[in-house]
């Protein structure tokens, strides 16, 4: 730094300079040091303290029951010491919560292991990690995420208010045999947030995909309910007996996946509805898929046995950096100020479009010893999904 100030001062500074110092140390503000040695003199680097979570703030985020962004506009209102940006705040409290600092939330403290309360028991799902006594924190569970694809290496499931409701309409589905849709844009998380609830039941084992073409007549549905109930060969081939067998074999409590339901046409939701108005049938049926709400209501009698109409909506402007800072390590320490410029331009609070930018970002700081992202890498990404901004 004092090799560059002394450059500058002699009118010998060349941008080519700085950025191959950039490069070099891998940070974008070396202007901003410049600036800030000329006004202070000082041409050493400063000791980073970093942000450290008092008593008197942890025992404010277990007043407003875990809500980090509740907490963070606390203390903006309170004034006083400068506030941390809201991935940095959120990535504290985190490694904070991990080492297992207990979060009193007004009823019992919330700390980190299997020891910790399940606020969804009553529905038989297993423990949800960091949800406080009606607050929102985004925190991110460890367990079954094998079941869960991501497409990133060390993406996580996010607990956002859309993945918690989704793992109690399956719950609720799954423990009373109930019709339940699922829809949302394409892109929202619906697959994945339905995946996660899954892999969440008590008895994972019993959860059963179909997989139907576009369109299919009644004859190749049936066909696949006989693959996905293990029926196999022993369907008759008369269909009044085969509805029977596929009836018996809905008796079992099991939860029947059919995911993409908008490709259903009406003869197959009638079919389904059918099946479903036995009084015999036991397994639950979850029909997921981008316009899966529009196809159902078409067929009003299906439609009027749907227990719960479930949205994944698409991410607010408000929670975009906090879910990402979640999602995956490289944006925590991304700025709120850039974050809000990919959403504007290109992310638009759609999940898999952010999960695709975090792909990019992954391969192009592979193997670099400290990976920062700058806004010059976000362009870069951002291009590949959209061509040039």
């Amino acid at each position: 730094m004092r090799g560059l100030l002394e450059r500058q001062r002699a009118g010998e500074l060349a941008t080519r300079y700085v950025r191959e110092v950039a490069g070099t140390v891998g940070v974008s503000t070396v202007w901003c040091w410049l600036e800030q040695a000329k006004a202070t003199g000082q041409v050493e680097a400063g000791v980073r303290q970093g942000y450290a979570v008092s008593d008197e703030v942890w025992a404010l985020l277990g007043e407003v029951g875990g809500n980090v962004a509740e907490l963070r506009r606390r203390l903006a209102a309170a004034g006083g010491a400068s506030v941390p940006s809201a991935s940095t705040l959120h990535r504290v409290i985190r490694g904070d919560w991990r080492a297992g600092r207990a979060l009193l939330t007004g009823r019992e403290p919330v700390v980190a292991g299997p020891s910790r309360p399940d606020p969804l028991h009553g529905l038989g799902l297993n423990v949800v990690a960091g949800q406080g006594a009606g607050g929102q924190v985004f925190l991110r569970e460890q367990k079954h995420l094998a079941q869960v694809p991501v497409l990133v290496p060390g993406a996580q499931v996010v607990h956002t208010p859309a993945v918690r409701s989704v793992l109690r309409t399956v719950a609720h589905a799954a423990a009373v045999g109930a019709v339940v849709c699922l829809y949302g844009d394409a892109g929202q998380g619906k697959t994945v947030a339905l995946q996660y609830a899954l892999s969440q039941l008590p008895h994972p084992a019993r959860v059963r995909r179909v997989h139907v073409g576009v369109y299919p007549t009644v004859p190749e549905l049936r066909r696949v309910l006989a693959d996905a109930l293990e029926l196999g060969r022993r369907l008759p081939r008369g269909a009044g007996e085969a509805d029977l067998t596929l009836v018996n074999a809905l008796r079992q409590p099991r939860v029947l996946v059919l995911d993409e339901a908008q490709r259903l046409p009406g003869p197959a939701l009638e079919f389904l509805r059918g099946l479903w108005d036995h009084p015999d049938t036991d397994t639950a049926l979850v029909l997921a898929g981008a316009g899966s709400e529009r196809a159902l209501r078409r067929v009003p009698a299906l439609a009027s046995r749907v227990l719960s109409w479930e949205l994944v909506p698409r991410l607010s402007q408000r929670e975009v950096a906090t879910v990402m800072a979640a999602f995956h390590p490289l944006w925590e320490d991304v700025t709120e100020g850039d974050v809000a410029w990919v959403d504007e331009h290109v992310g638009h609070g759609n999940f898999r479009t952010w999960a695709k930018l975090t792909s990019h970002l992954t391969a192009e700081t592979y193997g670099k010893s400290r990976a920062v992202v700058d806004r010059r890498m976000l362009e870069r990404a951002c291009a590949r999904l959209m061509g040039p901004l």
